[in-house]
């Protein structure tokens, strides 16, 4: 028997004041769905989950859940007013005796639930909504940008929560490797058109590229039909006029079928105009370290950076991946050893706190503003790569429209921070490129052009960031955070530093005097690990992992006997306790996986 659909929108009509943002909008959400919502940035990702969320009220149509169905909500700007800590903002909407679901996803999210709202970032306070959906265990999860602020153990997770839920799920995320691992069916956001395939994200571009393909064959038939009708027009019209006026009223149908055609949103005009040349030596670093007080951030540490090359920095949030970038570029001074820049550098920083954008000010005013930017004399200009331009103009090579060019900064989305800031860095020459978490908020078409931009860029990169797709396609050589302020410098992107990484019980190797960053073609080939020899890439990955798998899995389910522990839990909360007992009965078969594929591996590694 066919079960009901969780969720249903029909005929849903939304529009703020102009253009619809959606249009006769049909969308079914079944039992089971794994979905990726994607689009451009600004197509209305957000706004149609908040639909489906029920907070924000639509024009026309209905919203319509299944009875009993629980729909949970991810707020990107949580409001934690009247809550003491982030735990209890988690954890307002469980039963009394749940609390310890709350504890658990922070295990695995990395955040303090005594932590006050006030003294939280804004990273925190995010993982702490992320953390109550989780805690919640809704039948329908609405996921909007849940990666965003977790670093790649977070990240990993949450992927393994969301791949072992019961729970349907619909999910936007800039990560296409989170996206990849995780999702069966794909909505796609298109000019207010929601298109639904079931594939997951890998098939997405493929199938975008097709639609579009079509979509401009399409557009040219018309045109040549357009173009033979007018020639009739004008050579053959005036001999058949009675006849014909229904053939000159079909020829103004098509010039207006083609009129209303929607563009579709280009590329931002991005480029990056590298300086002068550097040296050909960027950066040597010898025996750097840094503590704040007892707490050691990078201990003996030597690297050194070759003109062209691209340089990833991988490790948990707060492990000092910021800190050493400072240092390699003089912005702060390790406590030991020396760092010398080479000559000619022309640094150009992309700040992941964006501290360079003032929120109250304009998008205009943040431009002109800039002294590096600065045209003297001009008020509406600013200097791109050594050529005056006016302002709305630059703008607009950035996907802004002129109305925007005057509103203030804080207005706008993640993504068109991002952008703005892009636009900022992107007008100055440069040779060396420091990128703190520069994809947060792009979108999949954006990530691929400054992925190409970077390939082709004559210049040196260092960059910060968690997603592991944009690392792997960029970087040549990654240097990572192996705790306890050891940093190890890997050749390649981020699956190379996984397959290369020592075993959990070896040692890692030293950081050598002088590390060099190879050429993309002269990577070497991945490394075993030594105790793995008789196993696979994939059953070798496994066996570093279940131990902290088991270890988990054992520590929730500690928390939830201590529940169970309770002998009037039964009377006083009988759903509760048989959510508990539900949950613990699924913990411990986990575990009992977990454990007989550790003793497998074990064996086959040892055999």
């Amino acid at each position: 028997m066919a079960r009901a659909p969780l969720l249903q929108l029909n005929s849903i009509s939304l529009t703020f004041g102009g253009t619809p943002v959606f249009d006769g909008l049909d969308l079914v959400i079944q039992p089971g769905d794994r979905v990726a919502l994607v689009g451009r940035n600004g197509s209305g990702k957000s706004t149609l989950m908040k639909v489906m969320a029920g907070l924000v009220e639509v024009d026309r149509g209905e919203v319509v859940a299944s009875p009993g169905t629980q729909v949970g909500y991810m707020e990107q700007d949580p409001d934690m007013t009247g809550f003491a800590t982030l735990g209890a903002f988690a954890a307002a909407g469980l039963d009394m005796g749940e609390e310890w679901r709350v504890d658990a996803v922070a295990e695995g999210l990395k955040f303090d639930p005594e932590q006050t709202p006030e003294r939280a970032s804004g990273g925190e306070r995010r993982r702490a909504a992320l953390a109550r959906l989780l805690a919640e265990a809704p039948e329908l999860m609405l996921l909007d940008e849940p990666t965003n602020h977790l670093d790649i153990e977070a990240i990993g997770w949450l992927e393994e929560q969301l791949r072992t839920t019961r729970a349907a799920f619909v999910v936007i995320s800039h990560d296409r490797a989170f996206l990849r691992a995780l999702t069966r069916a794909t909505l796609w956001i298109d000019r207010g058109a929601v298109r639904r395939q079931e594939t997951g994200f890998e098939g997405f571009e493929d199938w975008r590229d097709s639609v579009w393909e079509e979509e401009d064959q399409q557009r040219h038939k018309l045109d040549r039909k357009i173009k033979a009708e007018a020639r009739w027009a004008v050579e053959g019209i005036s001999a058949r006029r009675k006849r014909n006026q229904g053939r000159v009223r079909a020829l103004q149908s098509l010039r207006e079928e083609r009129a209303n055609q929607i563009r579709r949103q280009g590329t931002a005009a991005m480029a990056l105009e590298a300086g002068p040349k550097s040296g050909k030596r960027v950066i040597e670093a010898r025996d750097i370290s840094k503590s704040f007080g007892e707490r050691t951030i990078l201990r003996p540490f030597s690297l050194r950076i070759g003109r062209g090359d691209r340089v990833a920095f991988v490790g948990p949030n707060g492990v000092g991946k910021t800190t050493l970038l400072k240092m390699l570029t003089g912005e702060i001074a390790p406590d030991t050893g020396t760092v010398e820049l080479g000559t000619n550098l022309e640094i150009a920083v992309f700040d992941q706190s964006r501290a360079a954008l003032m929120p109250d000010a304009t998008l205009w005013e943040n431009l002109v503003g800039s002294p590096e930017l600065r045209v003297s004399g001009a008020a509406d200009q600013v200097m791109v790569r050594g050529t005056p331009k006016h302002v709305v103009g630059y703008l607009k090579e950035f996907l802004f429209d002129e109305a925007q060019a005057r509103a203030p900064v804080r207005s706008l989305s993640g993504g068109e921070k991002a952008r703005l800031l892009l636009a900022k860095l992107m007008a100055q020459p440069s040779n060396l490129l420091v990128l703190d978490e520069p994809t947060n908020d792009l979108d999949v078409e954006t990530l691929d052009l400054l992925q190409d931009l970077l390939g082709e860029y004559d210049g040196t990169v260092l960059l910060v960031s968690h997603d592991r797709d944009f690392l792997d396609r960029v970087a040549t050589q990654t240097v990572a955070f192996e705790g306890d302020g050891r940093a190890t410098v890997y050749a390649g992107g981020w699956s190379d530093y996984r397959a290369q990484r020592p075993a959990p019980d070896e040692t890692p190797p030293a950081a050598p005097a002088v590390a060099y960053a190879p050429a993309p073609a002269a990577k070497p080939a991945a490394a075993a690990p030594k105790r793995a020899g008789r196993l696979s890439f994939t059953e070798a990955h496994r066996l570093r992992e279940l131990p902290d798998r088991i270890a988990a899995l054992e520590a929730e389910i500690a928390r939830i006997e201590a529940v169970l522990a309770d002998p009037e839990l039964f009377t006083r909360q009988p759903a509760t306790f048989a959510k508990a007992t539900e949950a613990l009965a699924e913990r411990q078969a986990a575990l009992a996986a977990a454990e007989e594929d550790w003793l497998t591996l074990e064996e086959k590694a040892g055999g």
